[in-house]
């Protein structure tokens, strides 16, 4: 199972930008990432209920346990250095309330910021933390 594993809609500038962000934060380069539109992102989406052509969410992976909204989120921000790792404090305000907020975000993410004909493509030095097809074991 994958950990550390980000799956985000490559096409969302909103979730590109998101992506971007935690290339920065991320020191130590732990997190990876997949867009839903390759075959690997496609695959995990599939296997957990989301439908990869009409996403509301993004997966994370923390230790092989798929999230999803906030709960992604959350344990997205445990997985980075301090400070980034205290926003995983997301979690004391009730599901629900965090999740609303999510949901809102998501419907309206290609209204706030648009979307891109084609995925983002990474740079050089992060190309190594981009995934698009399974591991070979993965694969069956």
């Amino acid at each position: 199972m994958p950990d550390a594993l980000m799956v985000f809609d490559g096409v969302c500038n909103f979730c590109s930008g998101t992506v971007q962000i935690v290339t920065k934060m991320d020191r130590d380069g732990v997190i990876h990432f997949a867009s839903l539109q390759s075959p690997y992102g496609k695959m995990l989406c599939e296997e957990n209920g989301i439908d990869p052509s009409d996403p509301s969410t993004f997966l994370f992976f923390d230790r092989g346990k798929p999230a999803v909204k906030t709960d992604a989120m959350a344990a997205m921000f445990a997985r980075l250095p301090p400070p980034w790792k205290w926003l995983n404090l997301l979690r004391i305000i009730p599901r629900p309330l965090r999740n609303a907020v999510y949901d809102w975000t998501a419907r309206h993410r290609y209204a706030l910021l648009g979307r891109r004909a084609a995925c983002m493509v990474p740079s050089e030095n992060l190309r190594s933390r981009f995934h698009d097809y399974p591991p070979a074991a993965a694969q069956g």
